[in-house]
């Protein structure tokens, strides 16, 4: 696994960023990007004060907030170096959690000790992609005999634990 750091961090990285509050940043040794976006950085991650998250740059920067958080407000978010993970890479590091009741699916970083099934982030996006159109679309199960929710949950859940495609796990299903 690649090790990130202050020289490498913003390279087409996926990261989850921690909500900090009263951080003051120090003059002296702070970087301003041209976005207006300020960093700090310490041995142990990064500090960032941005009101953009989410597509940064070629990264994907995740900003786990409090509930009061809105879109285009300023936010400090922390991260450890060790919470960067690469995006360009062909190294199967993601795996997706679905969260069936309220039809939403996320992108995670996999822990070393995870059994979770593996990909890298191109495949992890593109899965996410079908996932969310089988939870918005119900014209495409009105072939099978199973109800929706059951046949929704046996069919994403194959397929976020195989490499086989959703057109082959559906034809499992006939």
């Amino acid at each position: 696994m690649k090790t990130f750091h202050h020289k490498n961090f913003f390279k087409h990285t996926f990261c989850e960023f921690q909500q900090v509050k009263n951080f003051e940043f120090p003059e002296e040794t702070i970087y301003k990007s041209k976005s207006e976006s300020i960093y700090f950085y310490t041995d142990e991650g990064v500090y960032r004060k941005s009101n953009h998250w989410g597509r940064v740059a070629n990264c994907r920067w995740k900003i786990i907030a409090n509930k009061n958080y809105k879109n285009q407000q300023i936010v400090i978010g922390f991260a450890k170096w060790n919470s960067f993970y690469p995006i360009n890479s062909s190294e199967k590091t993601f795996f997706i959690e679905v969260n069936f009741d309220e039809k939403m699916t996320k992108i995670q970083p996999k822990k070393e000790d995870s059994t979770q099934y593996s990909f890298n982030y191109s495949e992890a996006q593109k899965k996410m992609k079908q996932i969310t159109q089988l939870f918005k679309d119900d014209k495409w199960a009105k072939h099978f005999d199973l109800e929706i929710e059951e046949l929704r949950f046996k069919i994403i859940s194959q397929y976020i634990n195989s490499e086989r495609s959703l057109p082959e796990i559906k034809r499992s299903f006939n």
